[in-house]
This record gives C-alpha cells, sequence and structure tokens, in this order.
C-alpha cells in the first residue's frame, strides 16, 4: 500500500499551507491573516456559521514543528468534511508554527515554545491568536499534538463536566490506526486507558492553548497527543479519526 504522505513531504510547510488555502475556497471558509514569518503565512480558517456568531468548534495543529502527524491529520479530516466545513461552525488554525514545521523543531522561528505564550497579548504570533479568538463563541476546543515519548495515543481533557467522553470516544475510534497509551502515568498526571481528565487548572500553568481557550470560555478542550515514534501514515489516521469521533458524538449530542 502507498504511503499517504512520502516522507519527504512531511515538513513542507508551503505544500500544506497551499492545500488549506484550496480547502478554504472549496468549502468557502474565510480566511483571516494572523503573521507572516519568513516568508511563510499564518492564517485561521472561519466557517460562514462561525462568522455569523454561532456557537464554534476550534481545531489547530502545527503548534510545535516536529509534529507533522498532527498538522497532516487535521488536513485529511478537512478535506474529507468539506460539506461539514461549509454547514457548521468552524474556527481553524491549520499551522500556528509553519517556520517550525520546516525546520522539523518544536519551537518557533525565534526559538520559543508557543506552546507556552498563548496567554500573552503581545506575541506577535499569540496576540493576533487572542484578538480573533476572543469574540468567538467556542463550545469545543481540539488542540492536535504528538509526543516523543509516547508509547500510544493519549488525550488531555479538560472540562468540568465528568459525564464529557469525548476523549474515550476519540481514542477508541483511532485505535485501529495506534492503540492507547498504556502508562497509568504520563507526564506527571493520572492516567486511565490513555485519558487525562483534568478539572481544575493549576494557578501557576497560564500559556498552554487548550488553558487558555478554557479560560476564554471553551467549555471542553482536547489536546491529542499521537506518537511520534510511530509510522507517520498512522499518526495521521489515528489523528483524523480521533476528530471525526470527537465531532460526531459533538453534533449529536450539542442540544442535549
Amino acid at each position: 500500500m502507498p504511503a499517504l504522505l512520502p516522507r519527504h513531504r512531511a515538513h513542507d510547510a508551503a505544500a500544506l499551507l497551499t492545500a488549506w488555502q484550496r480547502v478554504a475556497r472549496l468549502s468557502k471558509m474565510h480566511i483571516t491573516p494572523l503573521a507572516e514569518v519568513e516568508g511563510l503565512p499564518i492564517f485561521a480558517l472561519e466557517s460562514k456559521a462561525a462568522v455569523r456568531g454561532e456557537r464554534t468548534v476550534y481545531l489547530s495543529a502545527g503548534v510545535h514543528g516536529d509534529e507533522p502527524g498532527a498538522a497532516w491529520g487535521l488536513l485529511a479530516w478537512a478535506e474529507a468534511h468539506l460539506d461539514l466545513l461549509r454547514r457548521e461552525a468552524f474556527l481553524i488554525c491549520p499551522c500556528l508554527n509553519p517556520v517550525g514545521l520546516a525546520r522539523n523543531t518544536r519551537v518557533d522561528y525565534r526559538g520559543l515554545d508557543l506552546n507556552r505564550r498563548f496567554h500573552l497579548p503581545r506575541d506577535p504570533i499569540c496576540g493576533p491568536w487572542q484578538r480573533l479568538v476572543k469574540p468567538r463563541k467556542l463550545s469545543l476546543g481540539l488542540c492536535l499534538h504528538e509526543d516523543y515519548d509516547g508509547q500510544g495515543s493519549y488525550i488531555y481533557q479538560l472540562s468540568a463536566d465528568a459525564r464529557a467522553l469525548h476523549a474515550d470516544l476519540a481514542l477508541t475510534a483511532s485505535a485501529s490506526h495506534i492503540p492507547r497509551d498504556p502508562r497509568t502515568n504520563i507526564d506527571g498526571h493520572r492516567a486511565k486507558n490513555g485519558v487525562l481528565h483534568r478539572r481544575i487548572i493549576p494557578s501557576d500553568i497560564v500559556g498552554p492553548e487548550a488553558i487558555v481557550l478554557y479560560h476564554l470560555g471553551c467549555p471542553t478542550t482536547l489536546t491529542v497527543e499521537t506518537p511520534s515514534e510511530f509510522s507517520l501514515d498512522d499518526r495521521v489516521l489515528a489523528q483524523q479519526s480521533c476528530i471525526e469521533a470527537t465531532l460526531e458524538h459533538y453534533f449529536q449530542h450539542r442540544s442535549l
């Protein structure tokens, strides 16, 4: 079976961004420029329903440049769901660190970890991001990442509602591509079947994207982590499956 994504294209940031511009045209989504770094644009896409002010699903990838499976998995999902993008309310940041992706580095063009800076209004990337996101009525956030130390897929779920099952459903759906991470302790946090459920945020944690989204009123955020030492194709498919299962559950139950 041929590879879904030849490995030499995994860090082709320009190709990834060009594909997203095509998604925007086909789905009739609005592109909002956020910044430009070393000739690579950083932008967000908004569906017509999101622009109208409807409750919106937020998705992002490419915060860390050495996590290409997440960035290409989000694109694969979008290309397969153009009708959904036309119909429902979405705000998507497809690659917030394109220079890092091109260089295969966790940090951005300044050598900084972008995922510790989303609370900073004067940051040249996170400031425009804040100004875009703050007015939106976010109902669910998916932040897509990868973990070098991962032994399988896992998800941080931040929500006050213990009944929310998004993370477990997502991992079940993606298990045919990558199994759940079996560890009971991940990065110092208790994990159960690959799910780390937070209800309370420590006061000293302020910068990660998912936490800032939660502080801005998004009631549930999921940080999806696929293991970056696994097959790239499997990681892309696992990310896509996580998104699909989460959103299927969300759209079926959002009025309950």
